[in-house]
């Protein structure tokens, strides 16, 4: 005869284990998303109309998604050239009810680690046990050129507003846009973009320090922006190609997080919904469940010539953005997304009449 507390206190000590070694994962369904009823665009920055490269994140104190975002200063006049880019905090959005509204929350505090006019690019935020982390490429000064002493910077928080400095990560110089995650041995890996527009890695045993590989895992194409996430039972990580054209997003699986093969692309074809026609760029990806919810960014006010490169412009409608919302759904082994796919449609001059 089986000795139930015995029992019961083996699955305490079961679940427990499943808590320490696979986190607030365990309880994606807790954290919906209610993309069926999400705006479009989910979200426009009210301070500079320039948000670019969100990366969302769970604040378990407040209940609420919260969004972090590059806040490009898209609508500050007499700007020279690309200085619109730099200058930028880390904003943030958030969501009371799973996505179908969204408030400005500020920017985050984030302590420079040099004096002075500075940037930030491409936050990416994450959570481990009771602690926020996030690595953000940090650039001093403000340029009206592609450029600037960027680096990698590493930060730790308890309520994602407020942030301390942990490090600069060691032999980033020139380096930007940082995905991390964490491997099944308990360690984690960071993606991140090279000088030479390559995908290299990083590597941390417990978040108190990085140490960079020298190793590259994606060079087919020039791009930027790597993301690294798990479902359908592989590792996949998306792309955003350096390229004026009309090119969308790259996907590559592995079973490794190592080895990379290309897979599709996605977001390359214009949306119906409002601000969605341009193609999607530097994007998170959240996974709840057995759904995957991509963010990415649009440039609503470009244009493109008929061999489908840019008509590149210094105004406000070239450089505004917008942040958008999609489903990824895996399809005989691609990943496709259709991001029309939760449109609102507008009914037809008949349809009205018959109401």
């Amino acid at each position: 005869m089986y000795n139930t507390s015995n029992l019961n206190s083996m699955k305490r000590i079961v679940y427990m284990l499943a808590v320490l070694f696979y986190g607030t994962s365990l309880f994606a369904q807790d954290k919906p998303f209610d993309i069926e009823h999400a705006p479009a665009p989910l979200f426009r920055c009210p301070i500079y109309d320039g948000p670019t490269d969100p990366t969302l994140e769970w604040n378990t104190e407040r209940q609420e998604w919260w969004m972090f975002y590059t806040q490009r200063r898209a609508n500050v006049p007499n700007l020279q050239e690309v200085a619109c880019v730099y200058g930028s905090k880390v904003g943030i959005a958030a969501t009371k009810n799973n996505g179908k509204n969204w408030y400005y929350v500020g920017t985050a505090n984030l302590p420079e680690p040099m004096q002075g006019q500075s940037t930030f690019w491409a936050p990416d935020v994450f959570k481990h046990k009771d602690t926020y982390y996030m690595i953000v490429t940090f650039i001093p000064g403000i340029h009206p050129f592609w450029g600037g002493d960027a680096r990698l910077v590493f930060y730790k928080s308890k309520d994602l507003m407020n942030w301390d400095l942990v490090e600069e990560i060691e032999g980033t110089h020139g380096c930007i846009d940082a995905s991390a995650f964490q491997m099944p041995d308990g360690t984690w890996k960071m993606w991140y973009k090279t000088p030479d527009s390559k995908t290299n890695t990083g590597v941390s045993k417990d978040l108190t320090t990085w140490k960079v590989t020298g190793k590259c895992e994606i060079d087919d194409v020039p791009h930027e922006g790597p993301i690294v996430f798990y479902w359908k039972n592989k590792y996949w990580n998306i792309i955003d190609e350096c390229n004026l054209g009309y090119v969308g997003l790259h996907c590559y699986e592995s079973d490794d997080a190592t080895n990379w093969t290309y897979n599709s692309t996605i977001l390359d074809k214009p949306g119906l919904r409002p601000d969605d026609f341009d193609q999607g760029r530097h994007c998170d990806v959240v996974v709840i469940g057995d759904r995957a919810f991509i963010f990415y960014f649009t440039h609503p006010g470009r244009t493109y010539k008929m061999d489908g490169m840019e008509v590149e412009e210094n105004t406000w409608n070239y450089h505004r953005a917008s942040i958008q919302i999609a489903e990824l759904e895996y399809v005989d082994g691609k990943i496709v997304c259709d991001r029309d796919k939760y449109a609102k449609k507008v009914p037809s001059p008949i349809e009205r009449k018959k109401k």
